[in-house]
């Protein structure tokens, strides 16, 4: 039988406790897999992915995000929080926590979408600490966009929507599935997801100013050919992502950044692109066939 652990730690923003999960595997544990999830969305949502990592040997565990899940404590505020280093502290918090548990044990980091950008800005801030990195639904708009998004981002009251933002980022991935059943075609090709997505309070949100301002600054980071060359070589890397996924420009956003990886010296850089695939391939029509590749590759590193 899995079990199913919830707990909390201070996040090093200083003000919340960082609301946390940990699925643990009947009998000996073979490594570590810490899920690092998206925007408007939390850890709990990853629990079908996690059991069948846990049925494999795999303790697995992730948090919630500031301003995301129970993390935050109340509606007022969800999708805001001012400083991304903080999210990727509040990941490096949780690795060492559960680490020092199982010592000696292989340690991945797998982030989605936004949570891919947290996992790139680990990789550079704290390189050697893990076995390998898995990024799924990860992207990198043109500098000149990322630029102009901070920009915008900045103007006005950092705690509400900034409407021009929005309608140039989430608003217009929907765009490519016109016409469309809902507001959020775009995550996936499973209507029964995308139904449950919409009727979650803790998805059904739109995130503000502050927390975008706060990623378009992350964004930069990670465009910077001198902060990924602190990464880490020797550690493995696996991308993965829909080729109809807006978020990586069809692919085209996947692949620059597994270029970045392979220009800067990572020597093992894998990438798959599923077709058809839109932005959460865990939760696609093929989702099973995208846990078993991400198992072997797992198995393989481990």
């Amino acid at each position: 039988m899995i079990n199913r652990e919830e707990f909390t730690f201070p996040s090093a923003e200083g003000d919340h406790q960082v609301h946390a999960v940990l699925w643990l595997p009947e009998g000996e544990v073979r490594g570590v897999v810490q899920l690092v999830h998206g925007i408007c969305e939390y850890i709990l949502r990853y629990e079908p992915f996690a059991l069948y990592l846990a049925s494999q040997g795999f303790a697995v565990t992730g948090n919630d995000h500031l301003g995301h899940g129970q993390t935050a404590k109340d509606d007022s505020e969800f999708g805001y929080f001012e400083n991304w280093w903080d999210l990727v502290k509040d990941v490096r918090t949780l690795r060492t926590t559960v680490g020092e548990r199982f010592p000696g044990k292989p340690y991945f980091l797998l982030g989605h979408s936004m949570g891919s950008f947290v996992a790139r800005t680990y990789l550079i801030d704290y390189p050697g600490t893990l076995t390998g990195c898995i990024l799924s639904g990860t992207g990198q708009e043109p500098a000149a966009t990322v630029a102009l998004g901070k920009f915008v981002t900045g103007l006005g009251d950092p705690h509400k929507v900034n409407k021009l933002f929005y309608d140039l980022s989430i608003g217009a991935y929907n765009k490519k599935f016109a016409p469309n059943r809902t507001v959020a075609d775009w995550i996936c090709r499973d209507t029964g997801v995308v139904d449950a997505y919409l009727a979650d309070p803790y998805c059904n949100f739109r995130t503000t100013a502050g927390m975008n301002h706060a990623m378009m600054r992350g964004l930069q980071y990670l465009g910077k050919r001198a902060n990924l060359q602190k990464m880490d070589k020797d550690t493995p890397v696996y991308l993965f992502a829909g080729d109809a996924d807006p978020v990586g420009a069809m692919g085209k956003g996947v692949r620059k950044v597994a270029g970045w990886f392979r220009d800067v010296g990572v020597k093992d850089v894998r990438m798959k692109l599923y077709p058809g695939g839109r932005h959460e391939m865990l939760n696609e029509i093929n989702r099973e066939e995208v846990f078993a590749d991400t198992l072997a590759w797992l198995e393989e590193h481990l």
